[in-house]
């Protein structure tokens, strides 16, 4: 078929074609943002779950119902090595200028752009990356003491009542929150909390790996009750099966009911893998329906993208050591694995295997579900490994 016409999306953060299964986590995050505008308390909301579930075409979809509905929004995404300041800062700078531009706003948005001003000027020894051009003067006092927690809510809370003189809402939108470090995460669930005893019309709406609650936990032993936390896992059956079939039958084709239940089967739901597959599925197939023989076909070229983006972007950033500890979580399968079961399969002891571990929590590759057990937070790595570093030379290095 006609590959141009090919509706399936499969990039990194890329929407597809049919937003399927995620209408109640999207009127969730309405509700929050909404009762915050009209200041009600409403709790921040931080999305969880595995590589590949949609958790970043999900923000960029709230954020797009938000503005819609009339909020300021910022938008960032947390790399590894980037201070939270440096990241905030630009964004915030935008949203104040914005609001300058209207009359209602307009002091006390200069008043945020004046607190942004101090917050760059005080804390730019400490956080090196933090840079920001403001033609205002710093205000005396306003969020300049060089302390992050104190200096955050305040500036917070000036871009945010900014916002509220608009008759809005200021909320923040922050991707792969699971590499800010966990200071700045406490200065963070500080600033939030604080800003909602005051009735500070700011929310956050933001997503990480499965790590992030027992992150933000160390951070604040009370994020549990200023955070919902929903778990976002692979599509159930109905709404992976609308992942695939409706974007294909609005352009007039069909998938025989075999080969979609084997496109379920291949990807378990995952949203990314569907996309793939979908993809595959449609450039190989010679019409309508598409068969259970066209979806056959299609795996091997789905799997071949999977290994040479997906996973090999993730598999490249590893030391050896780390991916050989990988390799043993791999030959025991999809997991989680108790990490004693995991020395052993490399010969080690568990003690001698504890930095690698806390290493690969780090870059995001797995994450510890309970005490002393590790899973991937990438779906089917497992298999993925076991096919690049298939028999046994991986054990030597």
């Amino acid at each position: 078929m006609d590959p141009i016409a090919n509706p399936y999306a499969p990039g990194a953060g890329a929407p597809p074609p049919e937003l399927a299964g995620r209408d109640a986590l999207i009127e969730q995050v309405r509700i929050a943002t909404a009762r915050i505008r009209a200041g009600r308390q409403a709790k921040s909301v931080l999305l969880v779950g595995l590589r590949g579930v949609g958790k970043t075409v999900l923000l960029d979809r709230m954020r797009q119902d938000a503005e819609a509905a009339g909020m300021e929004t910022i938008r960032i995404e947390a790399p590894e090595g980037r201070s939270l300041p440096a990241m905030l800062a630009p964004q915030l700078r935008l949203a104040l200028l914005r609001l300058s531009r209207r009359d209602k706003a307009k002091d006390l948005a200069s008043r945020g752009l004046r607190a942004l001003a101090g917050f760059a000027k005080s804390l730019k020894l400490k956080y090196a990356d933090l840079e920001v051009g403001i033609d205002l003067d710093p205000e005396p006092g306003l969020a300049d003491n060089g302390d992050l927690e104190s200096d955050l809510l305040a500036l917070l809370e000036a871009a945010a009542r900014a916002a509220q003189a608009d008759g809005t809402a200021l909320v923040l939108f922050i991707d792969e929150l699971q590499y800010v470090p966990e200071e700045q995460l406490a200065s963070l669930v500080t600033a939030l909390h604080r800003c909602a005893q005051q009735q500070v019309p700011v929310v956050l709406v933001g997503a990480g790996l499965p790590s992030l609650p027992g992150q933000m936990g160390r951070a604040k032993s009370y994020a549990e009750r200023l955070f919902a936390f929903p778990f976002i896992g692979p599509l159930d059956a109905t709404a992976a099966r609308d992942a695939i079939e409706v974007p294909a039958a609005a352009l007039g084709v069909r998938f025989e009911p075999a080969a979609t239940e084997a496109i379920l089967q291949a990807t378990e739901g995952y949203p990314y893998f569907l996309q793939e597959w979908g993809k595959h599925a449609w450039d190989v197939a010679k019409g309508s329906p598409i068969t259970v023989a066209d979806v056959e076909l299609a795996a091997r070229e789905a799997v071949a993208a999977l290994d040479e983006s997906f996973f090999r972007v993730r598999f490249d950033r590893l030391t050896l050591a780390e991916k050989r500890y990988l390799r043993a979580m791999a030959a025991l399968g999809p997991g989680p694995h108790r990490s004693g079961d995991i020395a052993d399969t490399l010969g080690r002891k568990v003690t001698a295997m504890g930095p690698i571990r806390a290493q690969l929590i780090d870059k995001g590759m797995v994450w510890s579900p309970n005490h002393g057990d590790t899973a991937f937070t990438v779906p089917m790595f497992d298999a993925y490994l076991r096919r690049i570093l298939p028999g046994e030379d991986w054990r030597e290095g």
